[in-house]
């Protein structure tokens, strides 16, 4: 009987699909066990062999925890909101809702010739309206909440207003706009209901303001940091410029300090942990407030002179602020730049307008500013310092200005002496540089009295100290993270639950959601500039009828324009694993029940890539869910786990320079060549090419010359590389399953390295791992059939299960399931030495090894006589008595050389084993009837006899 693994993998895969095998119950008395995979985006091009990695491992062992009596939840869904179906249906003008769902369609045939245990009937995708309706619901909850630092968490805005009508905003210590003034309660409760709102709009945790943003006029949308790569985007190439646009963003900011520390709370790669800890950048230090001066804008009589605002480190440097540098975008340029100054400063603002952010941070070399002719007086000793702007300061970070202080920073000593300012050396003895500087407890100050012989902790508190007097600063934390901008101009999107009245955003009610993106004619931006959305003739709110109708009746009485943005693609994916819990809820995102019995992750796996994006702000959503009362755990992922990437083997054919003319490999030597990469479908495991099919594969290669080396030949180089379809390194999952099965592709992946590190994919080696499942398979069947035994196993079958019972048990839990695997093959081995066909080993090794392959589990559980998967049968159990040795073979040497081995008891104490060996006849031919001089015994080790 041969093991036909097609036949078996689409049996199996049936039987799940009509048994519902693997649904998980909201109702169990069973313990729960939530692990999730960062759900895929559905690209056109489908799955390649790199993207099912992390997959299989939590495949692996969601499929473990059902075995130990768990109730798992092991869910998956789609990220279907994206930029590339968008891009892709202004190319082809096809719907991005159908090539959506084409392509999650080609996405669950692959994962289900995959096997994976996923629970289908909670399956989600963001584009759905079904699912964004409760997207846009909890983006009106954060509309709905502000935070509050007294109390640490995000609140009602009902109570933030009855707190403005008793007490005003004075003793109000809240996340908001820095631009407002205090007011008491009598200003309050006078004010409008617009202007309140107006006022609102600067406490709300998702607000309205005008922002700096990476615009790409090409296409037409803001982008992410994340989404530009070298200036310009990573979708199409395009370049990107900085710009100010009223935009939606979320305050983020104020869970700053709360992302810190529940880092402490959850079991993450220190790693993972650090990349967060990084890009969130707590620093303390102080505010400092510089009075502009020596500008030349008019001003009227009330008006004061402008504040320059910086944040610093390292107050303790104040005497040796030589000059201020601006982002180029500061708010204050355009107001204090001298008329002199103003063409060199517009030239420079908008060159630095096509550097994203991210280039404008990663650059240390380049050296650029402008100087913009105001002066700035020191707080202290009132004398001018000028004003410059330069690109590595940024609008976001902190104040967006610093205070330069090139006697202790590097990059501040540089731009002065790039520009020629003056430099102040305030350290005694110490030289200007950053080594030096690092021993900064031991430096001593100077130019000021006060700070006369004060050491950097002492001079630090005094100067803050001095600034809370003097009204000129105060201390401070800071953080590096940003209020996210939450706003995109694109059509393929969740749209904004948002309509304008008087200028002023509403709220559309729960009962009238979703509302759900419109038909357009055309998915770029209109003529006049606005979002796709503007392309729209019926995208206008009916108050009266609670419904989106024709744009012709807007009358701003009781029908109003709805927002034009949709939201970023981090908005579905900021809560999903929450809709997992309760899919099909038209009532609630999640039933109170569902959640309070799931309550977070405990296990999730996906990329590194989303350290800082995607985790981020699923923790912020989480958090802020938690402090409305909406969840009943802080933190989302208890567990996480970042898997490596399977990397590409690439195929390179080298073409004579300036020729059509390629040339093998390893005839290359001493030539000029371009080399290009080939299709790795075009060359077989021994790197030669298949000529014929790469001329037919691209028409520019139809008449290229080939020259082989003397065997005729043709070889082409190989490089490891990411696997991607621009390099043709792409191997489909599909091709393996058909040819090997999807259990071989499983142990195959999990075989190659350490889940979390990155290994490059190589085919030819798969064949060994489907050799293993035919040596697996033999031990049940013979080409008759079944060939399981009732007969008791012997001792070293005991033993070579129970030590792989330990072993693949020891590796699941501590996520290493590339040795599992080499222990499955040294067990095969060893039971086919053996000739063991007993079921008393065979009924468990098929349970060790269900959770890697399944299919191939399945088929020998059944055909072993039970009924039902075998995915919900009890783990084995691990008994250390058969790893216990009762005897020991012992070397018996003559003189020092090994004559021949005996089994002896390891009770037996030295006396008794010499006896033994002096009545053995093998010991007795060797002494030929002569005494022994010495007999050496070391119990358990060795037996030596002296002639």
């Amino acid at each position: 009987m041969k093991y036909i693994p097609n036949e078996i993998e689409a049996r199996w895969q049936k039987y799940w699909a009509e048994n519902n095998t693997f649904a998980a119950s909201n109702h169990s008395e069973k313990p729960k066990y939530f692990v999730l995979d960062m759900f895929p985006y559905p690209s056109g091009a489908g799955l390649h062999v790199g993207h099912p990695l992390g997959y299989i491992a939590s495949d692996i062992y969601a499929r473990y925890k059902r075995h130990q009596g768990f109730n798992v939840l092991h869910p998956q869904g789609y990220d279907s909101f994206g930029l590339p179906a968008e891009q892709y249906a202004i190319q082809t003008g096809q719907h991005p809702e159908k090539t959506t769902r084409e392509n999650i369609a080609r996405y669950r045939e692959q994962l289900d010739k995959i096997g994976f245990s996923f629970d289908w009937e909670r399956e989600v995708r963001t584009s759905n309206p079904d699912y964004y309706k409760w997207t846009q619901w909890i983006f009106i909850q954060l509309f709905e909440s502000w935070y509050n630092y007294d109390s640490d968490k995000a609140e009602s805005i009902k109570v933030l207003i009855d707190k403005f009508e008793r007490n005003g905003n004075a003793n109000v210590n809240a996340a908001c706009d820095d631009n407002i003034e205090d007011f008491d309660a009598d200003f309050w409760n006078n004010l409008s209901e617009k202007a309140k709102q107006r006022i609102l709009l600067k406490y709300r945790l998702t607000y309205l303001a005008e922002t700096e943003v990476n615009w790409c006029p090409g296409l037409g949308t803001v982008l992410a940091n994340d989404e530009i790569v070298n200036g310009v985007s990573e979708r199409g190439g395009f370049p990107v410029v900085r710009k100010k646009m009223t935009q939606w963003s979320m305050r983020i900011s104020a869970y700053a300090e709360r992302l810190l520390q529940g880092l402490n709370e959850i079991e993450w790669t220190q790693s993972l942990k650090d990349a967060q800890t990084n890009w969130i950048g707590k620093s303390v230090g102080a505010s400092v407030k510089f009075q502009v001066t020596g500008y030349e804008e008019e001003m009227t009589a009330d008006e004061d002179d402008p504040i320059i605002e910086v944040f610093t480190t390292r107050p303790d440097t104040i005497f040796g602020v030589t000059f201020l540098t601006l982002a180029p975008e500061h708010e204050l340029v355009s107001q204090i730049v001298t008329d002199e100054q103003k063409a060199a400063v517009d030239a420079y603002i908008e060159a630095t307008s096509k550097r994203s952010e991210r280039d404008r941070m990663a650059d240390v070399k380049t050296i650029s500013g402008v100087f913009t002719g105001a002066y700035a007086t020191h707080p202290f000793s009132a004398l001018p310092i000028p004003i410059w702007i330069g690109d590595y300061v940024l609008a976001g970070y902190g104040t967006g200005a610093v205070m330069a202080v090139p006697a202790g920073d590097q990059r501040d000593y540089d731009f002065a002496k790039h520009f020629n300012i003056p430099i102040e050396n305030i350290f005694e003895g110490v030289d200007i540089s950053t080594e030096a500087y690092s021993s900064k407890d031991n430096i001593k100050l100077k130019n000021s009295d006060f700070l006369n012989g004060l050491d950097y902790k002492s001079a630090t508190k005094k100067v803050v100290e001095e600034l809370e007097q003097i009204k000129t600063g105060n201390g401070k934390t800071n953080y590096r993270l940003r209020d996210a901008v939450f706003s995109r101009q694109r059509y393929w999107g969740e749209p904004f639950p948002v309509y304008y009245k008087e200028d002023l955003p509403q709220m559309i009610e729960l009962e009238h959601l979703p509302i759900a993106l419109p038909e357009v004619e055309k998915y770029l931006p209109t003529e006049d500039g606005a979002p796709p959305l503007g392309n729209s003739k019926e995208w206008a709110w009916d108050t009266i009828n609670n419904k989106v109708v024709s744009n012709d009746l807007i009358d701003e009485k009781t029908i109003f324009p709805l927002e034009l943005n949709t939201m970023p693609g981090w908005a579905g994916s900021s809560w999903y694993w929450l809709r997992y819990m309760d899919a099909h809820n038209d009532k609630r995102f999640v039933s109170e029940e569902a959640e309070q019995y799931w309550q977070n992750v405990d296990l999730y796996i996906g990329g590194s890539e989303h350290a800082t994006g995607h985790l981020l702000y699923s923790r912020f959503w989480n958090k802020f869910l938690y402090d409305r009362g909406f969840v009943s755990k802080d933190e989302p992922f208890k567990k996480l786990i970042n898997q490596g990437m399977i990397l590409g083997t690439s195929a390179f054919v080298y073409r004579l320079d300036g020729t059509n003319t390629f040339i093998s490999k390893n005839k290359i030597e001493g030539k000029k060549v371009q080399p290009i990469h080939a299709d790795v479908y075009l060359v077989n495991a021994s790197d030669e090419l298949d000529i014929e099919s790469f001329k037919n594969w691209r028409p520019d290669f139809a008449s290229a010359e080939f020259i082989s080396d003397e065997n005729g030949k043709f070889y082409v180089g190989r490089e490891v590389e990411k696997m991607s379809k621009s390099k043709y390194n792409v191997v489909n999952p599909d091709d393996i399953c058909n040819e090997y099965g999807a259990d071989t592709l499983r142990l195959y992946e999990m075989f190659l390295g350490p889940l979390e590190q990155a290994k490059p994919w190589n085919t030819a080696g798969i064949t060994g791992v489907f050799g293993f499942l035919k040596k697996l398979w033999k031990l049940y069947f013979d080409d008759s059939g079944l060939i399981v035994t009732s007969n008791p196993a012997s001792k070293d079958a005991l033993k070579t299960l129970h030590k792989t019972i330990k072993k693949v048990q020891d590796d699941i839990e501590g996520f290493s399931f590339n040795t599992s695997v080499s222990q499955f093959m040294i067990a095969v081995n060893e039971l086919t030495a053996m000739d063991c066909h007993e079921r008393v080993i065979l009924e468990p090794l098929a349970i060790l090894i269900s959770p890697y392959a399944p299919h191939i589990a399945e088929e020998l559980w059944h055909r072993l006589g039970h009924e039902g998967s075998i995915s919900a049968v009890h783990f084995p159990v691990f008994n250390p008595e058969h790893l216990v040795e009762s005897s020991k073979e012992y070397p018996v040497s003559f003189n020092g050389k090994t004559k021949f081995f005996i089994e002896l008891p390891l009770d037996l104490n030295p006396k008794q084993i010499e006896e033994i060996i002096l009545k053995d006849e093998r010991a007795l031919a060797q002494l030929g009837g002569s005494a022994p001089k010495k007999v050496i015994v070391v119990p358990g080790k060795i037996i030596n006899i002296v002639l």
